[in-house]
């Protein structure tokens, strides 16, 4: 078996992608003290301080580069829905980004919490929430990405929750803490090869 090499100044991983192609039964969501406020057409720099936030643990950087042109054709799309995880004070502690641009399906583009509140019962809570949200009148396919920079227990909680793996892809990109994008001690656990900015 061939190993591939990646240069030091990049990162690879392999992108799982699952779907559902029919809706779930519907499990009561657990009590949390957790709450979504939607947000439509949020802000760039609101949205890209709590990507930020949630993300930078994994490396999530594409959202930060994203020419701001771009970022705000995403965003005023009415087909594509932010909803900020706020506690009972109204702080921002994940996010959860819907996108119903190609017809008849949803994609979970963005799915998480911060770090604080991984392993607590709240991802559960939050996929209930994503899923009430998603499957609506004329969606016939919810689907989600995962990728082996995100949390280690990422692949079974989405297999857990009804989504089926379908196809497997590999990605290189830079790594976005060399270029100063996300903060050098971002995402620890995953090694940077490549000189940092200081």
């Amino acid at each position: 078996m061939p190993l591939n090499p990646v240069p030091d100044d990049h990162v690879a991983t392999i992108v799982t992608s699952l779907e559902m192609r029919s809706k779930p039964p519907l499990r009561p969501a657990a009590a949390s003290p957790l709450r979504l406020a939607h947000w439509p057409a949020p802000a760039s720099e609101k949205y890209k301080t709590l990507f930020r936030r949630v993300g930078a643990p994994w490396l999530w950087f594409s959202r930060l580069v994203i020419p701001e042109e771009a970022l705000r054709r995403i965003l005023d799309d009415d087909k594509v829905e932010v909803y900020a995880v706020t506690d009972r004070a109204g702080i921002e502690l994940g996010m959860l980004e819907l996108d119903f641009r190609v017809e008849g399906n949803c994609e979970l583009s963005y799915v998480g919490l911060v770090p604080e509140l991984t392993g607590k019962g709240n991802g559960g809570w939050l996929m209930a929430q994503a899923l009430g949200l998603a499957w609506r009148k004329g969606v016939e396919r919810v689907w989600v990405h995962t990728c082996t920079l995100d949390h280690p227990a990422a692949l079974g909680f989405y297999r857990r929750h009804g989504f089926v793996p379908y196809k497997r892809t590999v990605e290189s990109f830079a790594d976005p803490r060399i270029g100063g994008i996300l903060a050098p001690d971002a995402a620890p656990h995953i090694p940077c090869l490549g000189s940092l900015r200081r």
